[in-house]
Parts: C-alpha cells; structure tokens; sequence
C-alpha cells in the first residue's frame, strides 16, 4: 500500500499557480498572433512581460525584507499591467477576437487588484507597527 503523499501549500502558492497559468496562456496568445511586423513586435513585448510576473512573484516571496518585498511586488503588478495594455492593443487592433483574449484579461485584471492589494497590506501592517518597509521581519 503506498502512503499518500502530504503536500504543504505555502502562502502564496495559489497566486504564484495564477500566474504560471496566465504566463502559459499569454504564450499561446503570441503565437496566435499575426505573423506581421506589428505582430511580431507585440508577441515580443507581450511574451516578456507576461512571463515576469511568476518569478518576479517567487522573487518577492523570498525577499529579505519587507521593503525587498513590497517593491518586487511593485514590479509584479507593473509587468501586469503592461500585459494588460499589450492584450487591449491587440483587441483595439482586431488581431485576435475577443474571446480568446477575455479569460486572459480577467485573470490578468484579477491578479493586478490582488497584487496591489498585497502592497497595500504589507505598506499598511509597517505602519501600524510603527516600523520602516526596509526593516527585516524578523
């Protein structure tokens, strides 16, 4: 009889499992995209930025401070963001329709507002404890 395995699920293994899922689908959007010059050059911008937030995500889960942490956060949610512009200019274009591009903006938008949501937490724990963001937790 095989023991089952007991897996841990750390806080913020649910996000980070978003955002891998949200980089895999930008990646098959890219390569739905046009075979044009603009395409071309919107696969490039989009493809890098959304595949940073994942390890820049993982990047801020092992930071040495809260500082450390709130700011790659900030570079998180700026690559999100970018994302989000990348995929409404391929809408606004008429490079892909609508419903291929949808799931990706919702999870995209989704992330943003958790991710900011977290800065905002961590910003606002510092102060309530009457601490600098650049202290270490500990």
């Amino acid at each position: 009889m095989r023991k089952k395995e007991i897996r841990t699920v750390a806080k913020g293994d649910d996000i980070q499992e978003r955002l891998i899922r949200l980089a895999v689908a930008l990646v098959r959007i890219c390569d739905r995209l046009p075979e044009t010059r603009a395409g071309g050059h919107i696969a490039s911008q989009l493809l890098r930025s959304g595949t940073s937030p994942a390890p820049n995500y993982a990047e801020a889960r092992g930071g040495e401070s809260d500082k450390d942490f709130v700011h790659k956060l900030k570079v998180v949610l700026k690559e999100l963001n970018e994302c989000l512009v990348w995929l409404a200019v391929i809408q606004e274009g008429g490079m892909l329709p609508e419903k291929i591009l949808g799931e990706s903006r919702g999870e995209c938008t989704a992330l943003c507002r958790i991710i900011a949501a977290s800065i905002k937490t961590v910003k606002n724990r510092c102060a309530t404890e009457n601490k600098s963001p650049g202290r270490s937790l500990g």
